[in-house]
């Protein structure tokens, strides 16, 4: 590892940075978070981790990028807990996309050729099926599609984990905002809010905030989603449940998550009574048991959304040094370790990944 000795801020400790931070730190470098928020509360805090890359109608290009994100998750859980020497809840219980319309319906039958065209593992499940599968399903549900492989993960415990093996890597966290990135004699002045420092390189991991830290700016929008947390005695379901209009997350503490809305309206992180309302009529309307359930708690998260919806990862091609991990919109929990990956290998071993073709900066003029 020639370059190990890399000295590298990263702005923005969300879980994309964090993995950042974790992976270029695991491989010799000496990292600096900076962030005025402290950690994961842009769309982080929003995240249901599913890790499911065959579910939402992606473009090939994201497709193809969320397909290698999910093949890389295994090895990277493994190496984050024994780092930290914490749990995280982490489980492959798969999928069951479900059909409450004839339209939808329809969509599932195309999906599953798809799959069928690409060699993923799947079933397609009549009512009766479907019901035998989660007997809690209302009965309207006609069609079902089952990924066995498909998870998640609990992204708080993933970025307490991440942060635990950070600190014992010796990563430092600065709560403060990035007010300006200069060149400086070959490398990066990063001037903050209440300290000012010199870097061989930056990585711009800011979220929905990036736009705001670089010229030209990124082209990022925050689109808020709102995700509620509800909590029966026993856990109502035995794998994800996605339907039309929201998805099921079942965690083994019986706890539900229900998400999520997807709202263009700036960078108000306000929870609405309409956000909630809509999000428990469609969890009822395909989990009756959720009427009696109990309400933990709604989240909020600003999800950075590309015009293209492909994240920006890779060198500026405008400023020597700077790097971005940015534009995740919905896919930040699935993405984040091979984004890790795919920047450690540029920036400490020189190697570029394939999948960076997909994801570069200059694309956007950056």
């Amino acid at each position: 590892m020639a370059h190990g000795g890399l000295n590298v801020t990263i702005i923005g400790a969300g879980i994309v940075g964090y993995a950042v931070a974790y992976e270029l730190a695991s491989r010799g470098a000496s990292i600096r978070l900076v962030d005025p928020r402290g950690a994961g509360l842009g769309a982080t805090r929003a995240s249901a981790g599913m890790l499911a890359p065959h579910i939402e109608g992606h473009s090939p290009e994201l497709l193809k990028l969320s397909v290698c994100g999910d093949a890389v998750y295994d090895g990277f859980v493994s190496r984050v807990q024994a780092d930290a020497g914490m749990p995280i809840e982490y489980r492959r219980i798969g999928t069951l996309q479900v059909a409450l319309t004839p339209t939808e319906a329809a969509a599932l039958q195309s999906l599953s050729a798809q799959l069928k065209i690409a060699g993923v593992t799947h079933d397609l499940l009549d009512a009766t099926a479907v019901r035998q599968l989660e007997p809690g399903l209302d009965e309207g549900a006609s069609l079902g599609l089952h990924i066995p492989a498909h998870g998640y993960v609990a992204a708080a415990q993933m970025t307490s984990a991440l942060a635990e093996a950070m600190r014992r890597k010796g990563v430092t966290l600065t709560a403060a905002a990035v007010e300006q990135l200069a060149a400086s004699g070959g490398r990066l002045r990063v001037t903050t809010s209440d300290d000012a420092f010199e870097s061989d390189a930056v990585v711009v991991a800011a979220g929905s905030w990036s736009g705001q830290l670089m010229v030209p700016p990124v082209p990022v929008r925050p689109i808020r989603g709102q995700l509620l947390r509800l909590r029966l005695p026993e856990p109502p379901l035995s794998r994800i449940v996605w339907g039309g209009s929201c998805y099921l997350v079942p965690w083994t503490d019986g706890s539900v998550l229900v998400g999520a809305t997807v709202e263009d309206v700036g960078f108000d992180e306000s929870a609405t009574v309409q956000g909630v309302q809509q999000l428990l009529a469609n969890a009822e309307a395909l989990l009756p048991a959720l009427n009696g359930a109990r309400f933990n708690e709604v989240r909020v998260g600003l999800r950075p959304q590309t015009p293209d919806e492909l994240p920006v990862i890779g060198a500026s091609s405008t400023m020597r040094g700077v790097y971005y991990a940015t534009g995740h919109y919905r896919n930040g929990v699935l993405l984040a370790p091979l984004t890790a990956l795919m920047l450690a290998d540029l920036m400490i071993d020189r190697r570029e990944r394939q999948e960076l073709s997909l994801v570069t900066p200059a694309r956007f003029g950056l």
